[in-house]
């Protein structure tokens, strides 16, 4: 098949595009670059061995990306593109909804008048909101804490619509956990923009000594130790279930939910130490009141996706915590570092 990425010079894009030529298939990519490397896309050729046509468009420019339809044949689209940082949705609201909301609309407008009716979306635990319990199903209530994930759970909506009206629509809604780690070969990795987001890429840059310490948001959950529990899942394979999802779309099957998650929740100290067992040192951290918003345990049920599209994750904290640092290791200033 050949496969439209949008965002694919992206962390979880570069990594899909890797499994996508394990599984020969053919790959073009959409990317503006506004918070990715094209240095990510050279790597992900280096390491699969294989070429990928590339395309430095918005796509929110319907002309720009009438030429890549017109000019390939596309199978079917995985949908990466978006802004993806919390914090920042919270200060830049109108940011986010123009760009994955009405990105979105754009590039189903395009592929509706190109005839090209299978998607993959790249959506988010953060569709549950704070959940009545866990681990969490598909057939959980959905409700949001942030504009970010306001966006993600519109965009679902929206497929939603669309294959109402169009049942010869084919969709696979992936909602992600918390996807950490990097390819083995340490070549490509997660690369944020300035003080990071997430809390494997805040670890890994306390511990390269980018950043003088963690600040732990909180002590007193309900949780193992006090802190917040998260579905940790390594970015392989989230990447892997992409592959997987597509042999849903062959299947011409509708539309399809599924949560991607190992079903295990780590906490943030157990995270942490973790990842000083990977580095081979103690990381300084700090406990800093809780966080607007934030929520004491969030991990997956992923039996839908075990047996329906028969994906399991497989890789461990430890192997998670391993790779990001060999990523941090190689590239201390993410793609910037060099060749």
């Amino acid at each position: 098949m050949t496969i439209l990425v949008t965002g694919g010079a992206g962390y979880i894009g570069s990594h899909t595009i890797i499994e996508l030529h394990k599984a020969n298939h053919n790959v073009i990519v959409v990317d503006n670059l506004s918070n990715s490397s094209k240095e990510s896309i050279k790597r992900v050729e280096e390491i699969s061995g294989k070429s990928v046509k590339f395309y430095e468009y918005n796509i929110l420019d319907q002309n720009k990306l009438k030429e890549v339809f017109k000019e390939n044949k596309i199978d079917t689209v995985i949908h990466f593109a978006a802004f993806k940082a919390v914090g920042e949705s919270v200060s830049k609201p109108l940011k986010y909804y123009h760009n994955n909301i009405a990105g979105t609309v754009s590039l189903l407008e395009v592929m509706s008048e190109f005839h090209v009716k299978n998607i993959i979306f790249s959506s988010s635990a953060t569709v549950y909101g704070d959940p009545v319990s866990v681990p969490i199903d598909e057939s959980f209530s959905l409700s949001v804490t942030n504009p970010y994930g306001r966006t993600k759970l519109m965009m679902e909506e929206i497929l939603g619509d669309v294959f109402r009206a169009d049942n010869s629509w084919n969709i696979v809604i992936l909602r992600y956990f918390n996807p950490v780690g990097a390819h083995k070969s340490g070549r490509i990795g997660e690369d944020p923009n300035g003080i990071p987001n997430n809390l494997m890429p805040y670890i890994s840059q306390v511990a390269v000594g980018k950043q003088k310490e963690l600040s732990i948001f909180g002590d007193d959950y309900p949780t193992v130790d006090g802190t917040g529990v998260r579905d940790y899942i390594h970015v392989v394979d989230l990447a892997y279930g992409h592959v997987m999802a597509l042999k849903k779309i062959e299947d011409r099957s509708g539309l399809n939910i599924y949560n991607l998650g190992t079903g295990k929740g780590y906490s943030v100290l157990e995270t942490l130490h973790a990842f000083e067992l990977a580095c081979g040192k103690k990381l300084n951290y700090k406990i800093s009141d809780r966080r607007a918003g934030d929520i004491a345990s969030c991990y997956a049920l992923p039996n839908k996706a075990e047996k329906e599209l028969e994906w399991t994750a497989t890789r461990e904290i430890d192997e998670m915590c391993e790779d990001a640092w060999r990523w941090q290791t190689k590239n201390p200033n993410g793609y910037k570092s060099g060749k």
